[in-house]
């Protein structure tokens, strides 16, 4: 492919995408290709969460340059909409100096939002509001019967329990518009013709003993201190920060509503599940070549 590529990294989480990230970024500088990482993780985004999130470290990035990580509050809202415009820019920032792009994550929308041709529906503030005033009289349950009701395939693609993707797709048929719910589109066409998509896969029972380990080990690498600092911060007042997978589970063992065995018993079930949902998601992106950890980049310029 002529010109600047765009690199995409996915997988489960716990499979490796961030080593295989970097040592195709070191690989491709090699060259003479200055690349530059992307991040395409959700709670990657926020400042200070670190230890759940198994993010790198300035001094584990290499100097390689690193971008969207730690720039939103835990107070602030990540949505989707407002992450593909930043990513997109960072992107075509990191071509316009001559480099590959490497994307890496699983947040399956996100990384979507970028690599295909994603467009969002519009928002509107004071339907969003009246929504979220319904979700809070009547509960998820309610509005969930609703969208059923006048959209049963944008319903059967939504959990019932999460009250915000609910009031979204609300918010969207209300407008008039078809919603993108959370889905792929069926045939998606690429952003930039010069895209490849890498998966990282770890064999089912493997990832599950690494992914238990794994929060095991957040735990005693200071995770309670790490939320008891944001929870300092706004932690608990954050719309999308706060339900984070392992952060929830922590400040329901700081407010004394679970012990530590049961936080950890649950982020770790949450963490498998999510997994499942992760493989489900991307094996579904069409051109993505699977790699085991451990593969050579080298073998992929």
């Amino acid at each position: 492919m002529d010109g600047p590529r765009l690199w995409a990294i996915v997988g489960a989480t716990g499979t490796g995408k961030s080593d295989l990230a970097l040592r195709l970024a070191e690989s491709l500088r090699r060259t003479g290709n200055p690349a530059e990482i992307v991040n395409a993780d959700a709670m990657q985004l926020y400042r200070g969460m670190d230890i759940g999130t198994a993010k790198l470290s300035v001094d584990e990035r290499r100097g390689i340059p690193h971008h969207l990580f730690d720039v939103r509050d835990v107070r602030d809202e990540a949505a989707v909409a407002w992450y593909q415009p930043l990513a997109r820019t960072a992107i075509e920032d990191i071509h316009s100096r001559g480099g590959d792009a490497i994307l890496v994550g699983g947040s399956g929308l996100y990384v979507s939002s970028v690599i295909f041709d994603f467009r969002f529906p519009p928002r509107d503030a004071d339907v969003r509001e009246r929504l979220e005033r319904d979700l809070e009289i009547h509960g998820a349950a309610a509005l969930f019967a609703r969208l059923a009701q006048a959209d049963a395939a944008t319903a059967a693609r939504i959990d019932p329990k999460n009250g915000r993707r609910v009031v979204r797709a609300l918010e969207v048929l209300e407008q008039g518009e078809r919603t993108h719910g959370a889905a792929l589109p069926e045939a998606p066409e690429l952003w930039r013709p010069a895209t490849r998509i890498l998966g990282v896969h770890v064999d089912r029972p493997e990832l599950v003993e690494r992914l238990d380990r794994r929060v095991e080990k957040m735990w005693a690498s200071g995770m309670l201190d790490e939320v008891a600092h944001l929870r300092q911060h706004g932690l608990e007042d954050g719309v999308t920060a706060r339900r984070a997978i392992g952060y929830a589970q922590v400040l329901a063992q700081l407010n004394g509503e679970m012990t530590e065995a049961e936080a950890v018993a649950a982020t770790q079930s949450l963490t498998r599940r999510y997994a499942r949902r992760q493989v489900s998601w991307f094996r579904r992106y069409p051109g993505l070549d699977w790699l085991v950890p451990g593969s050579d980049p080298a073998a992929l310029i």
